[in-house]
């Protein structure tokens, strides 16, 4: 035996207590048609080895006698069997290549960054086009949201005091609205989450975190409606149908434009409006939070827009005829139901007396202009000009989202 050739020593340990993965690391060590010396005492481990190295693909010389050295020769199969691997870019989205143009669907569920073994069965994602979908923020946008996490456990339930029953009437209204809203908020990411091809992991990191805070959302939400006993109130025709047109959008950027840019950046101005106006310490608190994510959101499909535009800045007709098209589509409907904005003026009054409506109407009136003006510098920073983005902007669904 040649006295420089590598010895593996198995001791007792058996084949079926894990002793290949010792020949293995010995193996990986040496060139392929070099031996390594194995030696055991553990009954029929020469047996065991034979048997495994015929699965391996590698050579074995036995001498006589069960306690002799046995020299493995390592064979190419294992070798041959990663020769057409395909790399799958890097883990660290900062390195050079690392996200892919087009992720290739024999790439399926694998880490990004791992080698896929050829014969890989092919797995089709739609979103799977990086300039159609990425986002360079979304790796930072997820790790603020994991830092301010919050729960609903975390909100003072105790910190509400009952109120006149108007009152309270509008608060459940609002809360019903919010909803309803949060709902489409929830279900259009996670329709795309589950087209998105995984080699994008940021952003489907970012949009699981997203959908997670509009269920917590719902769920406060919910439990403001009934915190005093009250069920959910009304639920108009018109503002289901305005979301409908949302949750038919296929095209992610136009979604992402339309949902988060223009919606819940439109309802970030409604979250403090209720964070300000809010007859309650409650409401308030749940509102507070609750906008602390929706500016995320809105962030997350800014990022993308502004990283798709400054590739293809011709997409922004693409986004104003969606602004259009929605528009028309809705032109027949009747815009905000008079139910949510007789209790947004309610609610902002506190009382019903006619000094107090009228300062209730004058602060909605303020909402209402603070929500243009949010969605006109969305629309200047996304590169259209201050006329058209004053007009998009006025085209908006009545319905805020």
């Amino acid at each position: 035996m040649d006295a420089t050739m590598a010895t593996v020593d198995l001791g007792a340990l058996g084949f079926d207590s894990g002793a290949h993965l010792l020949v293995k690391h010995a193996l990986n060590g040496v060139a392929v048609g070099d031996s390594v010396s194995v030696r055991g005492t553990a009954p029929g481990w020469q047996a065991q080895l034979a048997a495994w190295c015929r699965a391996q693909g590698h050579a074995m010389e036995a001498p006589a006698g069960a306690e002799a050295p046995v020299q493995v020769r390592r064979g190419s199969a294992q070798a041959g069997r990663w020769r057409d691997a395909l790399p799958t870019g890097h883990s660290d989205p900062a390195a050079k290549g690392a996200i892919a143009a087009s992720a290739h669907p024999r790439w399926g569920l694998a880490a990004r960054g791992a080698m896929v073994e050829a014969g890989a069965p092919e797995i089709h994602f739609r979103l799977s086009e990086r300039d159609a979908l990425w986002n360079e923020s979304a790796g930072s946008l997820y790790r603020q949201a994991i830092a301010a996490q919050w729960s609903v456990e975390d909100i003072d339930w105790d910190n509400a005091p009952v109120l006149p029953d108007e009152i309270e009437d509008a608060v459940v209204q609002v809360m019903t609205f919010m909803v309803e809203n949060e709902n489409a908020a929830l279900v259009i990411p996670a329709r795309f989450l589950g087209q998105l091809h995984p080699h994008y992991r940021e952003l489907q990191a970012a949009l699981a975190i997203q959908i997670a805070d509009e269920a917590r959302h719902i769920d406060a939400f919910t439990r403001r409606i009934r915190r005093h006993g009250r069920e959910p109130a009304l639920s108009t025709a018109g503002g289901q149908e305005s979301l409908k047109t949302l949750l038919d959008e296929t095209d992610y950027s136009v979604a992402s434009f339309l949902l988060s840019v223009l919606g819940e950046g439109t309802f970030v101005s409604l979250l403090k409006f209720i964070q300000a106006e809010a007859p309650d310490p409650l409401t308030r608190q749940i509102a507070r939070y609750a906008a602390i994510d929706e500016a995320r959101h809105v962030a997350l499909g800014m990022s993308h827009l502004l990283y798709r535009l400054e590739r293809e800045p011709d997409f922004r007709h693409r986004l104003a005829r969606a602004v259009e098209e929605r528009h028309e589509a809705l032109r027949h409907t009747g815009g905000l139901n008079e139910e949510v904005f007789d209790s947004l003026v309610v609610m902002a009054a506190g009382a019903i007396t006619p000094e107090a409506i009228a300062e209730g109407s004058r602060k909605v009136q303020v909402l209402v202009k603070d929500m243009a003006d949010s969605r006109y510098a969305k629309l200047a920073r996304l590169g259209f000009e201050p006329e058209r983005a004053h007009y998009l902007s006025s085209l908006h669904t009545r319905n805020f989202m």
